[in-house]
């Protein structure tokens, strides 16, 4: 029997700073954000590819400047000039701004207040000439701005979030099964929390141990 991987299957993440795995994909990004006081302009971009661990970084940041995060798609809704009275902000999946007038000015505003005087985190999928952004001084500031970058995880990071996912879970399972999934699953860290929670739930439900026989089958995968 095959179990498809249930991606309406809720997922509790968390954010906090000990629960960030460090590893040669994202150490560069992760020594930029603690030196945020340093930014150059005040401002930093971090880039990096869904399921990177984009978010995790900037809720680290968050947590240690108290700053405001805001979808990029929200811009044209929310009050900037109530947003930047309370200081440092993350503008989070930034690209999708572009092409929209309302965000993109918005996004102008924001950014040339709070820079005045405080901080800006931007995250997005890619470099901001990427974006097809249409409001020529928006992109200008944005291109100049400094950028790190955090890549997809590497085997030895996915590998590291799976043992603790599994041992938070109070599942215990052979060391082959971790390089097992490693190798077949998705390169994300999200898709790691899902897969987890996934067999932990098929585990139960069907009084089965996780074994490699059950993430073949939850993965589709013929073994």
């Amino acid at each position: 029997m095959t179990y498809q991987l249930a991606f309406t299957l809720p997922v509790t993440e968390t954010f906090a700073r000990k629960d960030f795995f460090v590893s040669n994909t994202n150490i560069t990004a992760l020594s930029a954000i603690d030196a945020w006081q340093n930014w150059p302009a005040g401002k930093m971009l971090l880039i990096g590819p869904p399921g990177s661990g984009k978010t995790h970084l900037a809720h680290i940041w968050l947590q240690a400047t108290g700053a405001t995060l805001v979808k990029g798609k929200a811009l044209a809704t929310v009050d900037i000039a109530a947003l930047s009275e309370q200081g440092c902000v993350c503008v989070e999946d930034a690209e999708d701004v572009a092409g929209d007038a309302e965000r993109e000015a918005a996004f102008f505003h924001l950014h040339n207040i709070v820079t005045q005087g405080a901080f800006l985190l931007v995250t997005a999928a890619t470099p901001p000439r990427d974006w097809g952004l249409r409001l020529p001084d928006l992109a200008s500031r944005l291109q100049a701005a400094s950028l790190t970058q955090i890549d997809a995880p590497d085997d030895a990071l996915l590998s590291a979030v799976l043992v603790k996912l599994f041992a938070d879970r109070q599942i215990t399972v052979q060391p082959n099964l971790i390089s097992y999934l490693v190798q077949r699953m998705e390169r994300s860290l999200a898709t790691a929390r899902l897969l987890v929670a996934t067999l932990d739930t098929v585990s139960l439900a069907h009084g089965r141990p996780v074994t490699r026989q059950l993430a073949a089958s939850v993965l589709g995968i013929e073994d």
